[in-house]
C-alpha cells in the first residue's frame, strides 16, 4: 500500500493516472477510521479503477480548539484497515502545511444558506473550514468520484454547491448512514464515549426513528416537543437541537407541506462528545 505524505509527489503520480484514464475514486476522511469509512472506499473500489483515502484532521473546520487537540488520530491502525479491504488503495496522509502552506487560513464560502442552517448556527466558520479543505484536496486528487456519508448530511448537500460554485468535474456519491447493532450511527467520535454514554446514546436513533413513524399523523410543533422531553429526562445526553427542515434548502420548518422532502436532524452532547444524526422521514 502507497501512503504518501507529500502533495507533489500524489499530485506526479495522479498526473500519470489520468494520463492512463484511470477512473479515480476519492473517500477524504479525518481518520479514526470504522465500519462506516470502509463501506465508503469498498463503494469506490466497486465503482473506479483507483482509490484514494485521505487521512487529515483538517484544523480549519474546528471551531474548538480542544475538539481539534482530542480528535482521535490512529494513522497505523488505519491504514491496516485499509489494507485489509485492499492493498492496492492509495493513501494521503499529509501534514498540513502541505495543504494550507504557512497558514491555516479558511476560504469565505457563499453556499446559497446551506451553511447557515443547523451545524452552520453551532458551528460557526466550521463550513468554511469543509469547503476549504475539499477544494484543495480535490485539486490535489483529481477524482472522478467522492464519496460521502449521509450521517453529515447538510455537509453532503454543501460539497455538492461547492463542486458547483468552483466548477469541478468530480460527481458526489452520497452513501447510506451506517450504525452500530444499537442503531448509534458510527462516528469516530464514538471512541471517546465512556460505557454510560455508550448504554444511553442508542436514545438518539430511536427518538428519530419514532419522530419518522409519527411524522404523518402529528403536527411538526408537536414532535419537536416530544423530542424536547425525551431528553430532559435523560441525566447523560444533552440535546443541542433537534430541527425538520426541507431536503431542498435545509430550512427549519415549523408546518408540512404537501409534495416536499424533509429530514429530520439532530445533535446531542454525550459529556464532551458531539454526536449527529438524521433520518429521512417522507
Amino acid at each position: 500500500m502507497r501512503v504518501y505524505e507529500k502533495r507533489l509527489d500524489i499530485e506526479r503520480d495522479v498526473a500519470d493516472l489520468h494520463k492512463q484514464n484511470k477512473s479515480i475514486g476519492f473517500v477524504p476522511t479525518m481518520g479514526a477510521l470504522h465500519h462506516g469509512h470502509l463501506a465508503l472506499v469498498q463503494k469506490a473500489i466497486d465503482q473506479n479503477q483507483v482509490v484514494i483515502v485521505s487521512i487529515f484532521v483538517n484544523p480549519t473546520q474546528f471551531n474548538n480548539s480542544e475538539d481539534l487537540v482530542n480528535y482521535p488520530r490512529t494513522l497505523d491502525s488505519d491504514v491496516v484497515l485499509l489494507s485489509n479491504l485492499s492493498k492496492a488503495i492509495i493513501v494521503f496522509a499529509p501534514k498540513p502545511e502541505e495543504i494550507y502552506g504557512s497558514k491555516n487560513n479558511s476560504l469565505k464560502y457563499d453556499f446559497n444558506g446551506l451553511e447557515h442552517e443547523m451545524e452552520g448556527r453551532f458551528r460557526p466558520g466550521h463550513f468554511d473550514g469543509v469547503g476549504t479543505v475539499l477544494k484543495h484536496l480535490f485539486t490535489i486528487v483529481s477524482p472522478t468520484k467522492a464519496y460521502f456519508g449521509e450521517k453529515d448530511f447538510q455537509q453532503l448537500q454543501i460539497v455538492k454547491k461547492l463542486v458547483e460554485i468552483e466548477k469541478m468535474s468530480v460527481k458526489i456519491i452520497g452513501c447510506p448512514i451506517y450504525r452500530e447493532d444499537s442503531g448509534l450511527a458510527l462516528s469516530s467520535r464514538n471512541k471517546r464515549l465512556n460505557k454510560k454514554q455508550l448504554q444511553e446514546s442508542p436514545l438518539i436513533y430511536k427518538t428519530l426513528k419514532q419522530v419518522k413513524n409519527d411524522f404523518g399523523t402529528k403536527s411538526v410543533i408537536d414532535l419537536i416537543d416530544w423530542v424536547s422531553e425525551q431528553f430532559k429526562s435523560n441525566e447523560t445526553l444533552e440535546l443541542e437541537y433537534f430541527e425538520i427542515a426541507k431536503v431542498s434548502n435545509l430550512k427549519s420548518i415549523k408546518r408540512k407541506r404537501k409534495n416536499t422532502k424533509y429530514r429530520a436532524f439532530i445533535a446531542v452532547f454525550a459529556g464532551e462528545v458531539r454526536l449527529i444524526d438524521n433520518i429521512a422521514l417522507n
